[in-house]
């Protein structure tokens, strides 16, 4: 069972709102939204269920949840975070409870995790948020507790209510009573509550003119990007993955082909054999097939049986041998009535045409011998729905008789690059201009996937050119992959204009090279499509393409996979900051030792392609891992047949 499914999610939202003008904290309008809205958003794909704490305003708190369930406190009179927990508490139908406030939208998308982790490993009854915060430029950063971030025990409920009953409210003399764990968390910011107007302004992104002249938002849902120093690169590959979800089965999306064409496309609908394989018990051996009874003891040390004819692969056998005969048999033959073991020639001790001579010791009873339906038996599964057809996937399916199979409809993906100074191959290149290798690249990675492509070419940097190409791409693809557009440049209005589209789950990552990438859902009218905007760096668009797109696009097919990795000792010093992860461009090698050995390609910056052409590997330098020593260990992803 994943943390997940242990833990209900409460906002608190249960305040008197004095400070925000008389109306509620998270009624407020918030970058095309509400508060609430936008914590909603953060909270849900941590947790398996959500309620909403509030005392005013019930009914637009319930109109904007939906289903969610809207809950006022159990005590009267506005008595604070802890009423709100108690009623959280009473709710809770798992064994956690996970509390947020309503004011702060640029909660961490890994909250639920970290907390939860620290709760588990200190055998604690609540897990609290904690980060390093500043009161001058002169003093020094100290801890401090974020009690409203907090995951608790349902179990405590009884503790909280006699504590309550004492006459006390304050959080923090509670949590004293308890086994506390503390987690710090680096992004000070997403922890900030908003208390007044004023701080909500600032917090507001100011629209520029061109998306100002846009259609209104407020009806829409957008989520809250990542915080200033980026989202952590796991977190970010959660979200997308309890996001996306695989086409239906439906007719519509499946499509019967020949094994020929099945290659690299994925299954949708189990293989079921229709025949045992293998169909008859058989020899796995050039040898004798005998009696194992026949096979001589330690008194004996060794026997000689009556060869009495041959069996071949491919050809009945009618032969039965009595006791001290056996039958020349060839790999594959079927075993001859009565037989249970298989000699290999190269064990006999002697051999004539018509004697053969076995010594004590061998073989063994029943050995070289493959039953009837040992691989598959008729009616089981050969391969299950979502499997992605390699080579001895068809050769499989092809030794059961099948010519065709039932795969997904190609996944429709459109894709273009963004900029004014692009121009396509072919052109000519004025002064300020470059070529867009970007989108050859996208298509190479596309195609290579199986993907179905539509190429969108160029777009210009115009609200209105992108709005339209965004559009376009919605009513025609499934996703949308555009590189370009999606860093905090004067010109870079793609993040914008996906957030008045549709929901920005995020737009910055922690990660080196690939930090701006968007994410999230573009929407037009019924029709709708999943967008990766990659950055514009063509290193970038290849490794945010790698790590972000390629699994939820298979993903979308029904097809799980995981990269695959390996430890490889480094042939040079890496320089590394902690606080990021960084993907470098490398060649694998085998060393004079014959163990895994990697080497960088050379100047890693994230403009140069060629660091990629050259590589057969992205080693990967985690998150908290600092500098790296030649002759360190470090981890490894092979490139070949992925990109």
């Amino acid at each position: 069972m994943s943390f997940k499914s242990k833990i209900t999610g409460l906002i608190l939202a249960g305040g008197r709102a004095t400070r925000m003008g008389s109306v509620d904290k998270g009624l407020q309008p918030f970058r095309g939204s509400t508060l609430v809205q936008h914590v909603l958003q953060r909270l849900a794909p941590q947790v398996s269920s959500v309620a909403i704490n509030a005392n005013r305003n019930l009914p637009r708190y319930q109109q904007l949840a939906g289903s969610i369930p809207v809950l006022p406190d159990w005590l009267d009179g506005f008595e604070g975070p802890l009423a709100g927990l108690q009623i959280g508490l009473q709710f809770c139908p798992t064994e956690l409870l996970l509390t947020v406030p309503c004011d702060s939208p640029l909660l961490p998308a890994d909250l639920a995790e970290r907390l939860h982790a620290a709760l588990v490993a200190q055998d604690a009854d609540v897990a609290l948020a904690v980060t390093m915060r500043q009161r001058d430029s002169e003093s020094a950063a100290r801890p401090q507790s974020h009690p409203v971030f907090a995951l608790l025990k349902a179990s405590l409920l009884p503790q909280l209510e006699d504590y309550l009953a004492s006459g006390e409210r304050r959080m923090e003399r509670w949590y004293k009573s308890l086994r506390v764990a503390e987690v710090l968390f680096e992004q000070d910011d997403a922890f900030s509550n908003i208390n007044t107007l004023a701080e909500l302004q600032a917090l507001e992104q100011p629209a520029t003119p061109a998306i100002a002249a846009m259609p209104s938002a407020a009806s829409r849902t957008v989520s809250v990007p990542g915080d200033a120093a980026g989202l952590h690169v796991t977190a970010a590959q959660r979200l997308i993955a309890e996001q996306i979800t695989p086409l239906d089965a439906s007719a519509s999306n499946s499509v019967t082909v020949s094994l020929h064409a099945a290659l690299d496309r994925v299954l949708a609908a189990d293989i079921i054999s229709p025949i045992n394989v293998p169909a008859y018990d058989n020899s796995a051996m050039d040898g004798y097939a005998l009696h194992g009874a026949d096979l001589p003891t330690p008194a004996d040390t060794c026997v000689t049986l009556e060869v009495i004819g041959v069996a071949y692969a491919g050809r009945p056998c009618t032969l039965t041998p009595q006791a001290g005969q056996c039958v020349r048999i060839m790999t594959g033959a079927a075993m001859p009535a009565g037989c249970d073991s298989v000699l290999p020639q190269e064990l006999a001790s002697a051999i004539t045409d018509t004697r053969v001579t076995i010594a004590h010791g061998a073989i063994t009873p029943g050995a070289n011998r493959r039953f009837a339906g040992e691989d598959l038996q008729a009616g089981s599964v050969a391969l299950a729905r979502g499997k992605l057809l390699r080579p001895a996937d068809l050769g499989l399916i092809a030794s059961l008789g099948i010519a065709e199979v039932r795969v997904q409809r190609k996944l429709r993906v459109a894709f273009f690059s963004t900029g004014d100074e692009l121009r396509a191959p072919g052109q000519a290149l004025e002064q300020g201009c470059i070529y867009d290798s970007n989108r050859y690249t996208v298509f190479g990675m596309l195609t290579r996937l199986g993907c179905e492509v539509i190429d969108l070419g160029i777009v210009r940097d115009d609200p209105a050119a992108l709005d339209a190409a965004l559009r376009s791409a919605c009513q025609q693809a499934d996703a949308i992959i555009t590189s370009g557009g999606v860093s905090e440049g004067a010109a870079d209005y793609t993040r914008d204009i996906l957030a008045s589209l549709g929901q920005l789950s995020f737009w910055k990552l922690a990660m080196r090279p690939g930090r701006p990438l968007a994410f999230g859902q573009i929407r037009d009218g019924s029709d709708s499509a999943w967008l990766f905007g990659l950055p514009g760096n063509p290193v970038a668009v290849v490794i945010s393409f790698y790590l972000f797109a390629r699994p939820a696009l298979l993903a979308m097919m029904g097809c799980t996979t995981s990269l695959p990795t390996l430890q490889a000792r480094t042939q040079m010093a890496i320089r590394k900051r902690p606080g990021r992860t960084e993907y470098q461009r490398g060649i694998i090698s085998r060393g004079a030792d014959g163990q895994p050995q990697v080497r960088l390609t050379g100047a890693q910056g994230s403009g140069i392609l060629r660091s990629v052409t050259e590589a057969n590997c992205i080693v990967v330098l985690a998150h908290e891992q600092a500098s790296v020593a030649e002759g360190d260990m470090v981890e490894v992803l092979p490139l070949e047949g992925l990109i």
